[in-house]
């Protein structure tokens, strides 16, 4: 296919994904507390069946070549020497918190009986990064639409009853203010929500919250080539297996080390700040588009409790992981 008539046939949906996240983008701005990701993948699903058909093969572009791109940029946001900085008890604390959430929950998920794919999302989704974590282990693992769209709704369902609890379990504990922040880095599941949920406790709070979160995020890279490992293991002898290591996720590294190395201007990074978060939200519309609600409902209420399962395991790892550690 030459590139007009990739063009041609992409651009339809194209243009739904753009009103799409226009949309998202302007309810966040109206309502801060409603993520412009959640309400992307929302949309996404309410408008699905109301889509002509043209506008199918753009939007499945959109959702691959979108998320990618956002996930490359993601790594621009993060700095190693802020990492370092937290010292060696609060750095072992953040992997020890995403390697026994990540294991523990894929646990859980079997006991409960939930499908592998949904497990792995919330697995994915509740200890690393929330939505964006999800988006990116969507694409390299054979997922279904409807249970990327399951995790990506309770990591927001979960992770706003955990702006409300953490500070108040936290102050119930006597915490310092700079405990509760990490502990909110540790197990809140978004960085809106990790802000949020570190806010009542104070500015330096928020600034620790922020950098320990940060350091959660840096660990998508290896979580997700490890899976793109086992997958292809999986897939061996049937059909096509995902790359060793995915290219977006060399090119995260890249961002991570260019962004750590201060060679990116702050309007740079402000600039691609905004872009990631834009990417994401038409990855998410795009991929909401093929969800179908009545399926998404019936896996509901195992999802529901999996989350909830997973959110007390998150948070009870980070705060013993704080305290064994000496970092809380």
């Amino acid at each position: 296919m030459s590139t007009t008539d990739e063009l041609r046939a992409i651009w339809p949906g194209l243009a739904v994904a753009a009103a799409g996240t226009a949309v998202a983008f302007g309810v966040n701005q109206a309502l801060p507390a409603i993520g412009t990701l959640t309400v992307a993948v929302v949309l996404g699903v309410a408008v699905g069946r109301l889509l002509p058909g043209s506008a199918e093969t753009g939007l499945t572009w959109v959702t691959r070549r979108f998320l990618r791109f956002g996930v490359v940029l993601l790594g621009l946001q993060l700095g190693l020497g802020e990492v370092l900085g937290l010292g060696v008890g609060t750095v072992l604390a953040v992997v020890a918190t995403v390697v026994i959430a990540f294991a523990g929950t894929l646990a859980l998920g079997r006991a409960v009986g939930v499908s592998r794919g949904l497990a792995l999302m919330v697995a994915t989704g509740f200890s690393i990064c929330g939505a964006s974590a999800i988006a990116a282990m969507g694409s390299v693992s054979d997922t279904d639409r409807e249970d990327v769209a399951t995790g990506v709704t309770l990591v927001t369902l979960y992770g706003t009853a955990a702006i409300v609890l953490v500070p108040l379990i936290g102050g119930a504990l006597g915490l310092a203010p700079e405990h509760i922040g990490a502990w909110a880095g540790l197990s809140v599941h978004e960085v809106a929500q990790v802000v949020a949920a570190a806010s009542p406790a104070g500015a330096a709070a928020v600034t620790v919250a922020v950098v320990v979160k940060l350091t959660r995020v840096v660990l998508l890279a290896p979580m997700v080539a490890g899976v793109s490992l086992l997958e292809r293991r999986r897939r061996t002898g049937n059909g096509r297996r995902p790359p060793i290591v995915p290219m977006f996720v060399l090119g995260f590294l890249a961002t991570v080390l260019l962004g750590s190395a201060g060679l990116v201007p702050v309007a740079v990074a402000s600039f691609a700040q905004v872009s990631t978060t834009l990417l994401f939200a038409a990855a998410l519309f795009g991929l909401g588009t093929g969800v179908r609600l009545g399926t998404l409902l019936r896996t509901g209420r195992r999802g529901l409790v999996l989350g909830a399962l997973s959110t007390v395991l998150v948070a009870a790892v980070g705060l013993g992981a704080l305290a064994l550690t000496g970092s809380g």
